[in-house]
């Protein structure tokens, strides 16, 4: 009999004050929540405003990739219809597409002297590629 009061003011000061308790739990829910937004939401909203960016930057003559994979050259574009005509092979033939299927622009194009390239974190590990054919 004379261990029941010492369990229950044990059971007493782990249920008062004892580990993280509720801040501690906030806590742990809010640094999973960031991490969620860093890892996963974030990059895809940074992929889909370069890709709307890409599609909009399309100029007539540029060599194109669609998801289906038909490659051809734009010969027109249609703001009003959100909407592209592109030329495939020696026959030119022509085909209507929605921007929204262009896949990837195969046309190179210079950027301006003044804009410095983006860096991402990774980047700065990797040896770049004068150096590692100096070695």
């Amino acid at each position: 009999m004379t261990n029941l009061p010492i369990l229950a003011e044990a059971s007493g000061n782990n249920a008062a004050g004892g580990g993280f308790g509720m801040w501690g739990m906030i806590a742990i829910y809010a640094l999973i929540i960031v991490a969620v937004y860093f890892f996963l939401l974030r990059p895809n909203s940074k992929k889909k405003k370069e890709e709307a960016e890409m599609r909009n930057s399309l100029d007539i003559g540029d060599e194109i990739t669609t998801i289906g994979g038909i490659m051809g050259r734009v010969v027109a574009i249609k703001d009003d219809e959100d909407a592209i005509i592109i030329e495939t092979g020696s026959d030119r033939v022509k085909m209507k597409f929605k921007k929204w299927c262009i896949s990837s622009v195969d046309t190179v194009k210079e950027k301006p002297q003044g804009t410095p390239e983006k860096k991402s974190f990774f980047s700065r590990f990797k040896k770049s590629e004068e150096t590692e054919k100096a070695e």
